[in-house]
């Protein structure tokens, strides 16, 4: 285990400007699925490109994409993953691709995923001398226990140590994650890159009386609220169990699931009687949170939960694992409460405060309010633009 800190730096606040800056950046994911992942990219290159970036964007996709991605997309070769085949593993970097990195002549390449085309595209920039940045979106070791295949977990290391290594910097999403990296001897120069929130979109301001009565609530029940694609790796049947559990205990308490996936069959019957929304977005998304009490959210896999900060800045005091990311947004007995996953008890005892304590959800929820107010993507995504040109004015 290593020793040192992480080396965790924040964005200078004066920096020489950099015009005509490109970027290539590559990814697992960046329309095939609508997930933190590819919804994060989006973003960025959205903002990059408003600030005058050039960018160009390699990975795979399918026929039918999730959604319509910002900027230019050139498509590799991919395969569906084992075990999640909505999910894309690359297979190579064709020349064909090769040659539009080659005419785009990119000042800076950005590795978001340590998979086949990650690695080619490492070996292209070290090839040319173009400086590599990567940045950690998600937490791989976590999601082996779920498959049995923890006995991969020091090859994995040892993998991704290597893969880093080779990078300038690493972004990590929160102060948790990189900690973890460090105990895992990632040396690499890891910098602060969280994520953001519509402020505009997810507030309190969106709680909805009437929706609430249209879908079967009544004015004095608790929603109890789990939001996120549904696969099991997102401690889905801890939810179903404790939630089950206060249900017996209170009759008022409500369960409401929103979103979709694999496992949405298997959830259904384990809350027979929860409100499955499907998946939302916009402005349905947004009256779903605010329009719920409690924020139950026990994923042990997150980077940094996007929808732990969507809850939070909807108003909803917020009960999470005690795990990587997590850590980093709620501050237990503060704006909600965090517990180890082993501890099913603790999760129900932690939820039964706040059913029992209206007060103290009202507290809770203000407290949560208060803390998102600090995520703004345009800050953040400022803040990642100012670690491109720290690089390239390193290389001048």
């Amino acid at each position: 285990m290593a020793d040192h800190q992480p080396k965790i730096q924040i964005w200078p606040l004066h920096l020489k400007q950099y015009d005509g800056m490109r970027v290539a950046i590559f990814t697992g994911n960046y329309n095939h699925i609508r997930d933190g992942v590819s919804l994060t990219l989006n973003r960025l290159v959205d903002y990059l490109q408003q600030n005058g970036v050039e960018v160009l964007i390699f990975g795979p996709t399918i026929p039918k994409p999730a959604f319509n991605h910002i900027g230019t997309l050139i498509a590799v070769p991919s395969v569906k993953m084992p075990g999640r085949p909505e999910y894309r593993f690359t297979t190579g970097f064709p020349q064909k691709a090769q040659k539009k990195l080659e005419a785009f002549n990119p000042d800076l390449v950005h590795l978001a995923t340590p998979d086949i085309l990650g690695i080619k595209a490492l070996r292209w920039a070290e090839k040319k001398e173009v400086p590599v940045v990567s940045s950690y979106h998600t937490h791989f070791s976590s999601y082996l226990k779920y498959y049995k295949l923890s006995v991969l977990e020091p090859t994995l290391w040892k993998f991704l140590a290597w893969f880093y290594g080779k990078c300038r910097e690493v972004y990590v999403p929160s102060k948790s994650m990189a900690e973890i990296l460090v105990e895992k001897d990632i040396t690499a120069e890891l910098k602060l890159w969280e994520r953001g929130i519509n402020s505009e979109l997810f507030n309190p301001q969106k709680r909805d009386m009437q929706w609430r009565r249209e879908h079967g609530f009544d004015d004095g029940d608790i929603i109890v609220t789990f939001v996120s694609r549904l696969v099991w790796e997102k401690n889905l049947r801890l939810f179903a169990d404790v939630v089950n559990r206060l249900k017996k205990k209170y009759k008022k308490v409500k369960a409401m699931v929103v979103g979709d996936g694999p496992a949405q069959d298997g959830m259904m019957e384990l809350l027979p009687k929860a409100l499955f929304t499907g998946f939302l977005k916009g402005e349905d998304l947004a009256k779903a949170y605010a329009s719920s009490d409690i924020f139950f959210f026990p994923s042990d896999t997150e980077t940094f939960g996007n929808v732990t900060l969507e809850a939070m800045a909807s108003g909803l005091p917020a009960v999470v694992a005690n795990a990587t990311g997590s850590k980093s947004l709620v501050d237990h007995g503060e704006n909600g409460f965090r517990a180890p996953v082993e501890r099913s008890d603790k999760f129900f005892t932690l939820i039964e405060k706040l059913i029992v304590d209206p007060e103290l959800r009202k507290r809770m929820a203000n407290a949560s309010l208060e803390k998102s107010k600090k995520y703004s993507w345009d800050s953040i995504n400022g803040k990642l633009l100012g670690y491109y040109k720290e690089v390239l004015e390193a290389e001048k």
